[in-house]
């Protein structure tokens, strides 16, 4: 548990105090309130398969978003991510990125369906606010 506030005027990570001192409220976060579940990702090659084989397509630049209805309740998430795109490191932070943007912005991807993005060798989109623009910008050509 991260405990956030003030203490002594600073900003920051606060510990519990004995009461003395100028202090603030202290407003306490569970981490895993903060994370994806992995209920709202895709893993397996069957779920894949189905979103490749009967899914809708929108292509994007540099990506194409597949997505197929489900009865879930709840959308669910698949990345893939093309080896030509150099370097793991890279791979990676491309494929946090957008799971950062399903979480935080869920509203942007098409409800109770199972979606896989697949991201070819011109993805260029490298923050956050890029991944959020693209996927919204597909979605209203939709």
């Amino acid at each position: 548990v991260f405990v956030f506030g003030e203490h002594q005027g600073r900003a920051g990570y606060s510990e519990f105090t004995s009461g003395q001192g100028p202090q603030t409220s202290v407003c306490l976060i569970s981490v895993g309130s903060l994370k994806l579940p992995k209920s709202d990702l895709l893993r397996k090659g069957r779920e894949f398969d189905q979103v490749y084989r009967q899914g809708k397509r929108l292509h994007g630049s540099g990506f194409s978003l597949i997505y197929y209805g489900n009865n879930l309740g709840h959308s669910r998430l698949g990345i893939s991510v093309h080896r030509q795109l150099r370097g793991v490191v890279r791979r990676n932070r491309i494929k946090r990125l957008v799971r950062e943007s399903f979480r935080l912005h869920r509203e942007l991807y098409p409800q109770q369906s199972d979606i896989v993005l697949t991201v070819r060798p011109d993805w260029s989109s490298s923050d956050l606010a890029q991944v959020n623009a693209t996927v919204a910008g597909l979605a209203r050509r939709n």
